[in-house]
């Protein structure tokens, strides 16, 4: 893939990734407990992380993120997101040799499960309270509902467009 279409594939990713964050900012919270939402803005990062890069997906990631709270009037919550998004990266990272591909929503679930740990240190730090760990169990419950929700989907994409490109190299060469 040449640098130019690279670069506009990133730029579409990301600009879809930051729609689907301000739709899903508007919809109410489906729980009582701050910081548990569905995250299907997820679903492009590690579509990102798989079709283009590591790089790319983390560029995706932080403009996401701060364009997204930004965007959103939530200014405050940037080192929530941020710690919660760069663990679940780097969970991401670590782990993804250990799955095979088609096991992208295990790793999701992980990343998810990181990314509320990384969320409760950053409010434990800001609050100097280390109370909001008591959050934990129900965070991670949630965190694995919605990990699996994105992962599957990324995946059942990523799966979709291989096939497609299967399909379209087939009528090239003519088969």
């Amino acid at each position: 893939m040449s640098r130019t279409r690279r670069l506009a594939a990133l730029a579409l990713l990301t600009a879809a990734s930051l729609c689907v964050y301000l739709l899903e900012a508007q919809l109410p919270p489906l729980a009582p407990i701050p910081g548990i939402k569905l995250g299907l803005s997820n679903i492009f990062t590690l579509f990102t992380y798989v079709y283009l890069d590591p790089p790319a997906a983390l560029a995706l990631l932080l403009v996401r993120i701060l364009l997204g709270c930004t965007l959103t009037g939530q200014v405050s919550a940037i080192a929530y997101s941020l710690s919660g998004g760069l663990l679940a990266f780097a969970v991401l990272a670590l782990l993804r040799q250990c799955f095979a591909p088609g096991q992208l929503w295990i790793l999701s679930v992980f990343s998810a499960m990181a990314h509320q740990v990384g969320q409760l240190a950053a409010a434990a730090l800001i609050l100097q309270s280390r109370a909001v760990f008591w959050y934990l169990p129900v965070m991670l419950l949630a965190a694995m509902a919605a990990g699996s929700l994105t992962g599957l989907a990324a995946q059942l994409v990523i799966k979709r467009l291989k096939a497609d490109q299967r399909k379209k190299e087939r009528k090239v060469d003519g088969r």
